[in-house]
């Protein structure tokens, strides 16, 4: 069929056709928008899953509720060993901008973006970078606000100043952080003690998140109580239900079906991962020859599929990997034949290794993003199918 008319758009982060699948979270959302609006605490949010699943495609979705809404907004992207305040205070700053002009005193606004610039030129000035970079904000710092240092110090006196910001144009103010695993550990324990001011304050800022399955671990481990800090939902592979409606109701719009068999066969080959079901319909309608797309159809085009998915989304993960590490998940994945989580110890059976001397490889995967440390002992794949793909591969 046309290529030019395909629907299905397999991405990072690229919002699929139809969002299938995901309205709880966006219900709970919607609640939480609500509730702070009418001034009730709320907790802040964490979305938490494979790579794969649409946690950056919710975390957008959530985002568009919010600024539908009247929120200021902003978002980051976390990398590992880099600080906080200036993405921060880029999110932050655009989403003051958003409400500022709705606030019926412009001097208080100049006067929290002082206050923004000092907290943000923090750490350039320790670094003797104050020259290179400026965060683009045209007021003076403010000295003695949010400039202390210590940035759990800082972000707790910043945010609260911005969430009086927006209490006083009546609406809240969202930030928006992806990949929040590779936040510092001072950084992310600034993030959690700031969160449980603003709560305690029923403040209408809000921290939504999203990150790997051990992010509520990594939270844990920096702030004993942020299990009751923050509304956490595990995003995972879609129900058959919402993988047809994924494929049928795009494929609708283009006046095109599918057989009950295709729609059987597309399922077991995407397993229900989002990304998979958008992998394997786009090149299923690019091999069918026309409607109603038959599992014959899926078939001939599973292979293309595979291909794409072995070079793009496995193999250029592989590729990062050095040869220690590979040997490393090779074991994990003759482990795991159904890619679930393996113990630590078993791998250096495996391996004929002690398990001290592995902890290099693994703490390179780690980093790279490659594997998580699923709970104590044990480690998983991030990317679902992976062990799949690596036992298909010739040593």
């Amino acid at each position: 069929m046309d290529p030019v008319r395909n629907p299905y758009a397999p991405g990072a982060g690229q919002r699929p056709p139809e969002l299938a699948g995901r309205d709880k979270q966006l219900a709970a959302f919607d609640v939480v928008l609500e509730r702070v609006a009418r001034g009730r605490p709320e907790r802040s949010a964490v979305l938490t899953g494979l790579r794969g699943v649409g946690k950056t495609v919710l975390l957008n979705q959530l985002r568009s509720a919010a600024i539908s809404r009247g929120w200021g907004t902003g978002k980051i992207e976390a990398r590992p060993e880099q600080e906080l305040r200036r993405p921060l205070s880029s999110a932050l700053h655009m989403a003051v901008r958003a409400i500022a002009p709705s606030h019926r005193n412009p001097e208080q606004v100049d006067d929290f973006l002082g206050t923004l610039k000092a907290f943000a030129l923090r750490s350039t000035a320790e670094k003797g970078m104050r020259e290179r970079w400026q965060p683009g904000i045209d007021v003076p710092a403010v000295v003695g606000r949010a400039d202390s240092g210590d940035i759990e110090i800082d972000l707790i006196e910043l945010l609260m100043e911005a969430a009086q910001l927006a209490r006083d144009t009546g609406v809240g103010i969202a930030i928006f952080i992806d990949e929040m695993q590779d936040i510092g550990a001072a950084d992310i324990s600034a993030i959690c003690g700031a969160c449980h001011e603003l709560s305690q304050d029923a403040a209408p800022l809000i921290v939504v998140g999203a990150g790997l399955p051990h992010l509520p671990a990594v939270l844990s481990a920096s702030k004993s109580y942020s299990e009751r800090l923050f509304g956490y939902h595990r995003i995972d592979r879609l129900d058959r239900d919402a993988a047809d409606r994924a494929l049928i109701a795009p494929a609708l719009r283009e006046d095109v079906k599918f057989t009950e068999e295709a729609l059987q066969a597309l399922y077991e080959k995407a397993d229900g991962y989002p990304y998979f079901v958008q992998a394997y319909g786009k090149s299923t309608w690019d091999h069918a020859a026309a409607s109603p797309i038959t599992d014959q159809d899926v078939a001939v085009a599973a292979p293309a599929a595979e291909e794409e998915l072995a070079v793009g989304f496995f193999g250029s993960r592989y590729e990062r990997a050095t040869p220690a590490e590979r040997d490393y998940m090779r074991a994990m994945a003759d482990l795991s034949g159904d890619d679930g989580p393996v113990a630590t110890a078993a791998v250096a059976t495996q391996l004929g290794r002690k398990p001290a001397s592995l902890s290099p490889a693994r703490d390179g995967l780690i980093k790279k993003g490659l594997i998580y440390s699923a709970e104590r002992g044990s480690i998983g794949f991030t990317v679902p199918h992976f062990g799949r793909f690596l036992r298909a591969r010739p040593d």
